[in-house]
């Protein structure tokens, strides 16, 4: 790759629009504190939309709900320039863009809960790509897992911002996983609008209710079930408010 370690695990940074996230703390702090093909429903409003396309999944799976599971993710990263021990964490979807093939290795990730996200994703699962900390956070497009976690080799390069001296060859603490673009997003999609259909759907049961992008929003990997992955990829569909 043409420069190491663009994208951020900083799991961790929230982003500027969230008014109750506090700034991300140190990767040194973070190691310590936790050792630990998608049906697009109908667009309409989160309010009541989300309750006419609930009845038709349950009516197209004989009124049973599944069990909740993890088969989709969302990927922060930075879209502008910021220094890190001397290396620009950049790294926008147009930089995926660019890559041979439109492929990279997601690589700098120092966060646990993080890392054993990247450990659980699956040849062709699909995840959105996210722009964080930065003027405005939000969804920009859609990649694919094409390689499953394997040893990031940055924790063993000195140079890196990402260089961990307690981590060893046989024994790697931190994993990485190759994405591949598949699509922009029909149009941006903002945190300020997931945040009102999250807020929503805390009061009336949505399928945003729990989305970890607001209870663990310092996480820069984050699971999303496919009823949330649905849900966000049909305001896609609609008008910006």
């Amino acid at each position: 790759m043409p420069w190491p370690s663009r994208k951020r695990d900083k799991g961790a940074v929230a982003d500027k629009k969230e008014p109750d996230a506090k700034r991300a703390k140190t990767e040194e702090t973070q190691k310590k504190e936790e050792e630990e093909k998608s049906t697009k429903p109908p667009a309409g409003n989160s309010k009541s939309g989300w309750k006419n396309w609930k009845k038709a999944k349950e009516s197209d799976s004989g009124g049973e709900e599944s069990k909740q599971t993890y088969c989709h993710w969302l990927l922060k990263s930075e879209p502008e320039s910021r220094l890190e021990k001397g290396v620009d964490m950049k790294f926008s979807i147009e930089d995926l863009k660019a890559q041979p093939n439109q492929t990279t290795f997601w690589d700098g990730v120092r966060n646990y809960q993080a890392r054993n996200f990247l450990r659980a994703m699956k040849l062709g699962q699909q995840a959105f790509f996210y722009h964080s900390n930065c003027k405005e956070p939000g969804i920009v497009g859609i990649v694919k897992i094409v390689k499953e976690a394997y040893p990031d080799h940055t924790q063993f390069d000195q140079k890196d911002p990402h260089y961990d001296s307690s981590s060893r060859k046989e024994n790697p603490k931190w994993s990485m996983v190759d994405v591949q673009f598949v699509r922009m997003t029909k149009r941006f999609i903002p945190l300020s609008e997931i945040k009102a259909h999250h807020l929503a759907h805390k009061a009336d049961g949505g399928p945003l209710k729990n989305m970890m992008l607001f209870t663990r929003q310092r996480l820069s990997i984050q699971p999303l079930t496919q009823e949330e992955f649905d849900f966000v990829l049909s305001l896609e569909e609609e008008k910006p408010h």
